[in-house]
């Protein structure tokens, strides 16, 4: 069978690699003139930085696709456990270096907020509980399969569902469980790992901290765009076909089936077709002749991001690979980010130092800062008035919590908004993960990852489900390839 995979992001790569192993004949078009969509890179005065993706857990997930094909992934791949998962800072003068190991965590922390040790261990045991529950469930296979929900693990997952907390928010969950405010800020953060709002996604989220502290956070060696470069290495060596600076301009199908694509005026037959295009873009530009799935393409979008990267002429020891300087009002932040769509007066401040890890990365003494808040999709804002005023706040930002002058030491600079993230990777308003998860029904409003009027039609990424985020995407590139065999 001829598959063509529209776009060669992280999930569409994964993709094509667990179809190239089932014995398709895959080829992949991508408008862009290099893989990875948002796991780019880019150089500048010496300075390395990875352009989206900052963050890298559930390693075995890229593991496996070297494992299927039969390879060896330490040939291609390789990456270190962090033995310390983040420095936060508040402006109060509290600082936290999180440990990565769950019970080294919970003494540190206990310590640290004057809690009891047990209250965090407790809070880390059910984020662990919450996962491995809602994992086969909500994670592993597609939700729109009705024979899905027959097996014994999501029979235990639904069975366990008062257990799950999707009826109060993760703030609601964190303030009972925690207590303490700086605790409670800490553990409500995970709500912007899938571009969501702490105040209303549900509680169930707290089982996102289970990928840190249960799994682990690591780094992979030469940065985060080494997954994309080994990813695609492997594609090629099983016989995957790329064709890039190709955009696609229509999925051409007749009495609903895929027939091919077309392609710079060209129309290139397949019998299948999986788009890892944004869901609203495949719709809307390469399926506009089809009926539209309205009341998905119109759902909330997640926040976006605004990026300052910048090289800087010192280091800095009192920071590590994530950082996190916080506001001193999330509440107020998440309703400019969720609800009035404007840049906060004080954002939290995420600055990523892959130099820490990778020291060619930056020049000697130098350091390379991804420097990032989280900002509102686009609606329409005037994002070069933003960027100019969100500077000069992240830079007082960081001088007042490090006593530091930043500026002088800033000798190169790019910006990332919401206009080019949407205009690089047709991230539709530049929203970074699709759909946002504010609702506790979110997961089951994302798109499938196969049409149901369309045969051969299928989908993958971070807008369909599972979700955003490295880790989702690549599973769904493997419900992609489950559904493949399950169709043929």
């Amino acid at each position: 069978m001829k598959v063509i995979i529209v776009g060669s992001g992280v999930a569409g790569m994964a993709a094509s690699i667990r179809l190239a192993c089932q014995g398709h004949d895959v080829e992949v078009y991508e408008a862009a003139e290099n893989p990875g969509g948002k796991l780019a890179e880019f150089r500048i005065d010496g300075f390395r930085f990875d352009a989206g993706p900052s963050l890298f857990t559930m390693p075995h997930y890229v593991d496996e696709l070297f494992k299927l094909a039969k390879k060896d992934p330490t040939q291609f791949f390789s990456y270190k456990k962090l033995d310390t998962v983040c420095h936060y800072f508040w402006e109060d003068g509290m600082r936290f270096n999180a440990p990565a190991d769950p019970k080294d965590f919970a003494v540190k922390a206990a310590e640290t907020f004057q809690v009891e040790e047990k209250i965090i261990s407790k809070y880390l045991s059910k984020s662990k509980d919450k996962y491995e529950l809602t994992s086969p469930v909500f994670l592993e296979q597609s939700l729109h399969r009705l024979s899905n929900y027959w097996s014994g693990k999501v029979l235990k997952g639904l069975l366990n569902i008062p257990r799950l907390d999707i009826f109060q928010t993760l703030h609601t969950i964190n303030r009972k469980q925690l207590k303490e405010e700086h605790l409670i800020q800490l553990f409500d953060r995970y709500a912007t790992y899938n571009g969501s709002d702490p105040y209303k996604t549900p509680g169930v989220m707290s089982s996102i901290p289970h990928l840190e502290y249960g799994i682990g956070a690591f780094f992979p060696k030469g940065g985060m765009y080494t997954i994309t470069k080994s990813i695609y290495a492997l594609a090629k060596d099983l016989g995957v076909i790329f064709h890039f600076n190709r955009k696609v301009d229509k999925i051409h199908t007749l009495q609903n089936r895929v027939t091919g694509i077309e392609s710079q005026k060209e129309t290139i037959g397949c019998d299948a077709v999986v788009s890892n295009m944004d869901v609203y873009y495949t719709y809307r530009h390469l399926l506009s002749h089809l009926p539209q799935p309205e009341q998905i393409l119109k759902q909330e979008k997640s926040s976006s991001a605004l990026i300052f990267y910048w090289g800087m002429k010192r280091a800095f020891p009192e920071l590590d690979v994530h950082n996190i300087l916080f506001t001193e009002n999330y509440a107020e932040e998440f309703n400019c980010l969720s609800n009035t769509k404007e840049l906060y007066h004080d954002p939290t401040v995420y600055i990523n130092i892959t130099s820490k890890q990778s020291p060619s990365d930056a020049p000697k003494n130098c350091e390379n800062w991804f420097t990032m808040i989280n900002v509102p999709h686009d609606t329409g804002q005037n994002w070069q008035a933003i960027e100019t005023d969100a500077r000069q706040l992240i830079i007082s930002k960081i001088n007042r919590m490090l006593n530091t002058e930043i500026e002088p030491l800033i000798s190169c600079e790019k910006i990332l908004d919401p206009l080019l993230i949407q205009q690089r990777t047709s991230s539709y308003l530049g929203a970074l993960y699709g759909t946002s998860s504010n609702s506790r029904y979110a997961a089951f409003l994302r798109h499938p990852n196969f049409s149901k009027r369309v045969k051969g039609l299928f989908f993958c990424g971070g807008s369909v489900h599972p979700g955003g985020g490295i880790p989702l995407c690549l599973l769904s590139a493997k419900i992609v390839a489950d559904e493949f065999q399950k169709s043929s």
